[in-house]
C-alpha cells in the first residue's frame, strides 16, 4: 500500500459554514476531499438539501447534477449505513455505529494518478471486501482537489439487525 493518511472530525458537518470551518476544507489534498465527501454523505439522512450544497462545495465548478441527486437517493434511501461503514468502529455487527470522533482513512495505490491533476483514492468499508474509490480532480488556479466521482456508495452487507439469516 502506498500513502494512507487518517483523518479525525468532532462532528458531521450540517452546513456549507460549517464544512468550511473545518481545516481539512482548504482542499489542499485529494485525501481531504475525499474524507470531507464521505463525511459530509453522513448528513444525508439528516438534511438532503443541505447535504447537496456541502458536495456542491466539494464538486468545485461542477455542481450536483440531477442525475447524481438521483443516484444518491436511490444508493443512500434506507441504506445510509452505507455511509457509516467507512468510519472507525462501524461493522455489520453494530448495525455501522462508528465511533466518536470520527475517523476515516484514506489511500491511494500504485495506479491511483493516472494523469497530473487527477487522483483515484480509496477508503475500507467495514461491510465490503474491497475498497471503495473516489475520483479527485485538481484545479491548478486554486491549487484544490474537487470530487469528480463517488464510487464509493455501492451496496454492502446489511447490518445485523436487518438481516433475517443473522
Amino acid at each position: 500500500m502506498g500513502l494512507s493518511e487518517t483523518f479525525t472530525f468532532a462532528a458531521v458537518p450540517s452546513s456549507v459554514e460549517e464544512l468550511k470551518a473545518l481545516p481539512e476544507s482548504d482542499l489542499s489534498t485529494p485525501f481531504k476531499t475525499c474524507a470531507l465527501t464521505m463525511l459530509v454523505l453522513l448528513n444525508y439522512e439528516r438534511n438532503v438539501d443541505a447535504t447537496i450544497e456541502m458536495l456542491n462545495f466539494l464538486k468545485g465548478p461542477e455542481p450536483v447534477n440531477q442525475f447524481q441527486i438521483q443516484f444518491l437517493r436511490d444508493r443512500l434511501k434506507g441504506k445510509e449505513y452505507v455511509v457509516r461503514s467507512f468510519f472507525e468502529g462501524s461493522s455489520p455487527d453494530n448495525n455501522y455505529a462508528y465511533n466518536e470522533p470520527i475517523k476515516i482513512t484514506v489511500f491511494d495505490n500504485p495506479y491511483s494518478y493516472p494523469e497530473a491533476g487527477w487522483a483515484t483514492l480509496f477508503m475500507n468499508s467495514s461491510g465490503a471486501d474491497s475498497p471503495r474509490q473516489i475520483k479527485c480532480r485538481l484545479k491548478p488556479s486554486t491549487n484544490q482537489w474537487f470530487m469528480v466521482e463517488n464510487l464509493a456508495l455501492s451496496d454492502i452487507r446489511i447490518p445485523k439487525a436487518a438481516d433475517p439469516w443473522a
